[in-house]
């Protein structure tokens, strides 16, 4: 009979979360990020990894994780920027002026692209919910940022676990 050994890769039900930093890093979500930059909004576009400041009518969009790592996937930049992406995501569909649904459709969908890329590098199984556009949910200390300049404007995308994450009181 053969004897099966414990490798400790499993999580046990009263183990702690584990980290995002400590399953994902910086590289990994530009890459991510650029690839769905690539795919969806165009071959030639890129994502500069530069820090800018974002400006003051910032707009998030974002999808959860839920699996053996709990978060969320964030997106937030300037509306302008949003609408230029919504625009390009479009493309010759585009009516010359965007209506905000348009807009939220646009980020929300980058948002689920990049979040379900995230999510494919994670432990599984796990489930993606759908995209949320608003105000960016607070991080926490469990979070793993990168700041990137598109067409010279500022885009932050962070991937955000709930373990220590502050929560509504």
């Amino acid at each position: 009979m053969t004897e099966l050994q414990d490798t400790g890769l499993r999580r046990r039900a009263d183990d702690a979360a584990p980290s995002i930093t400590d399953l994902i890093d910086e590289e990994t979500v530009q890459s991510i990020a650029q690839e769905a930059w690539s795919a969806l909004v165009g071959e030639d576009e890129f994502l500069v990894p530069l820090p800018g400041d974002l400006p003051e009518d910032a707009v998030s969009s974002w999808v959860d994780v839920r699996g053996p790592w709990n978060g969320t996937v964030v997106i937030t930049t300037g509306r302008s920027t949003a609408e230029q992406l919504s625009r390009e995501l479009l493309k010759e569909h585009a009516p010359p002026v965007l209506d905000e649904e348009d807009i939220e459709d646009g980020l929300g969908e980058l948002a689920n692209v990049v979040g379900g890329n995230v999510k494919a590098v994670l432990p599984g199984p796990s489930a993606l919910g759908l995209p949320v556009v608003g105000d960016a949910p607070v991080a926490g200390p469990d979070t793993c940022r990168v700041d990137l300049l598109w067409r010279g404007q500022s885009l932050t995308i962070s991937v955000q676990g709930t373990a220590g994450a502050l929560l509504d009181q």
